[in-house]
């Protein structure tokens, strides 16, 4: 009779589940990476107008923005498929480390291509910074419980939301700090950040370690890229090159051709696809990324020009144009905060993707009225709507998109959903941007037919002080030149000859600035209101009451249990003493897992029942 060693999994995974202080351990190293992560997108979106003007390359802040967030977007799937094959942790370190490199090289840039280059290395760790965290809690917590320790992340957001403006304005607004040019510590303060988030990160962050051997899809990474560069790049550069022109046209196959070819790629990997094909065999996951990709359009959209707006129509400084953008973090994180304890309190998130869409529509509908004579207040309204809207989407899409997988694909998942997010708010600045500047010459060009401003106009331009005094010397210069394309380009490079200019002379750029704005937001009002039709047809399944890492212990005690029957029953015969024994358990456990499933299909009933009643 021969015997069979019973082969057993590593225990890591049912060592892994993790008492409350262990999660909180755990949460104050997911948080200082994202501090990092949060910390750079507030300050530089206050910024960015300052940085442009001493770059000379206002049209041009697309592509800083733009790089920043393609490498982000293709990064955060790879990050995703690598955390599952050899940890969390490991990742998490390496994310960090790459995006303060690529913080202190943004802080060194001497043009607008440079700086959009050194975004783009910051923009790869970016990706495993946005999407990492929420992967590790997907892995630590069930998502009801999930929705409440979604606090703690909107706590970190909510700080680094009113920091990061302030900051930013500080350092923007200094002419020298250490005899290094004020604005460029907008990305130099990452690196002492960043060090000190290791640190925290090493002592802390301490997670069951993972080894698979499997095949990493480097071919469906590359062709994310030769898919979505060259799209982006007809957006950015179509105004100027002509839609249908051959280099457009060029760029438009080579996106489509690559789409293709990504997606036979991902069908031929399997399992080990960048973004695996069996995730959209899910309807709930299919639903929640196409919400997220137009919920990614609209939130960046509003994120970028908003800013822009009020520093250059309203005249506010950047730290000035932080403090009034609290209106929308100040939604955002109501909305956030009470559908997260809702959702953990009934398990039911169907409503909020739909009430989250709605308000982001409503908000873009608000601010196309916006114009360059509405008070404050009216803006603060539109931007309150946003937040509440953006509020209820972010992590509710994130737990419908975690929970419609297995224990085994969160991390795929939850790194496939950022990616979808952040490729629609990709997208989205591009578009808008190019929307934006491509607007601007024609507004521009109406505006100054007006006939109130041109009166206005000429009787400055006739008064002895307003040509005496140096501050309106560039924007007379532009005038007294009457060359119909200058002034539809002046608001192309450096713009802040509009800041202390006379208003009678700066009027007409102002108001056709404020007019092709409100043509972005006719463009967000409409993704999002297609939006709020598909959320209707989104299905929320029951949340699950266990965390990943729960069912992975269960599974493989299951397999344990297995294994050690397959064994047991090679080392016994038949109609002996002992074969009688291990069959008497064998039938025990099989009762047992039917009256398993028994319980949990009678759950599952009642649950059904429940909600249909209600």
């Amino acid at each position: 009779m021969s015997q069979q060693s019973v082969s057993t999994p590593k225990p890591s995974v049912t060592e892994a589940i993790m008492s409350k202080r262990e999660i909180l351990l755990v949460m104050i190293g997911l948080m200082s990476g994202m501090f990092l992560s949060a910390l750079d997108q507030t300050v530089v979106s206050t910024s960015m107008r300052t940085i442009a003007d001493d770059l000379d390359g206002m049209s041009l802040q697309a592509w800083v923005t733009t790089a920043y967030m393609i490498m982000a977007t293709i990064s955060t799937p790879l990050y995703g498929k690598l955390s599952d094959i050899f940890g969390r942790r490991p990742l998490f370190i390496i994310a960090i480390s790459i995006f303060v490199a690529g913080s202190l090289l943004a802080g060194t840039a001497d043009s607008m291509y440079a700086l959009a280059a050194y975004r783009a290395v910051q923009g790869l760790g970016a990706g495993g910074l946005m999407a990492l965290p929420l992967a590790i809690m997907g892995d630590m917590l069930a998502p009801r419980e999930r929705a409440k320790y979604q606090g703690f992340f909107l706590a970190v957001f909510g700080v680094s939301s009113v920091l990061g403006p302030l900051i930013g304005g500080l350092l923007s607004g200094a002419n020298e700090i250490l005899f290094i040019t004020g604005w460029r510590w907008v990305f130099l303060i990452n690196v002492p950040i960043g060090v000190v988030a290791l640190a925290i990160v090493f002592k802390f962050l301490h997670l069951p370690k993972v080894h698979h051997r499997v095949r990493i899809d480097w071919w469906g990474a590359a062709t994310v890229i030769t898919a979505t560069v060259p799209l982006l790049l007809v957006a950015e550069q179509g105004r100027d090159w002509g839609w249908d022109s051959a280099a457009a046209i060029t760029c438009y196959a080579i996106g489509v051709l690559s789409a293709v070819a990504f997606v036979l790629i991902e069908r031929a990997m399997g399992d080990d696809a960048l973004i695996p094909m069996k995730l959209f065999k899910s309807p709930v996951f299919s639903m929640a990324t196409v919400l997220g990709v137009f919920v990614g359009f609209g939130m960046f959209g509003a994120m970028m020009t908003i800013p822009l707006y009020l520093q250059l129509v309203q005249g506010a400084t950047p730290t000035e144009s932080g403090f009034m953008m609290l209106p929308m973090i100040g939604g955002l994180m109501i909305a956030s905060i009470a559908s997260g304890q809702l959702i953990a309190k009934t398990g039911r998130y169907a409503v909020f993707p739909r009430l989250g869409t709605f308000f982001m529509a409503g908000g873009f509908l608000f601010l196309t009225q916006l114009t360059v004579d509405k008070p404050f207040w009216f803006i603060m309204v539109g931007m309150f709507l946003l937040g509440l809207g953006l509020g209820q989407l972010m992590q509710t899409l994130t737990v419908a998109s975690q929970n419609s997988v297995g224990p085994r694909d969160i991390g795929v998942a939850t790194s496939s959903s950022t990616f979808f997010r952040s490729m629609g708010g990709t997208v989205g600045t591009a578009v808008l941007f190019s929307v934006l500047f491509s607007r601007i010459p024609d507004t521009i060009a109406a505006a100054f037919k007006n006939p109130d401003y041109l009166a206005n106009m000429q009787l400055a331009m006739k008064n002895p002080d307003v040509l005496a005094d140096p501050k309106n010397a560039q924007i007379l210069e532009l005038l007294k030149g009457a060359n119909p394309a200058a002034i539809g380009d002046a608001l192309n490079g450096d713009t802040s000859f509009l800041s202390a200019a006379d208003q009678a002379l700066s009027m007409p750029f102002l108001v056709g600035f404020a007019d092709a704005t409100t043509t972005v937001y006719w463009v967000s009002f409409g993704v999002t209101a297609t939006a709020f039709v598909l959320s209707w047809f989104l299905k929320a399944t029951p949340l699950r009451q266990k965390s990943a890492m729960e069912e992975a212990a269960d599974e493989d005690a299951l397999l344990i249990a297995e294994r050690a029957a397959d064994a047991m029953g090679s080392m016994v015969e038949p109609g002996t003493a002992t074969g009688r024994i291990a069959l008497a358990q064998a039938e025990q456990r099989e009762e047992a897992r039917l009256a398993h499933k028994r319980k949990a299909e009678r759950a599952k009933a009642a649950k059904a029942a429940k909600k249909i009643n209600s």
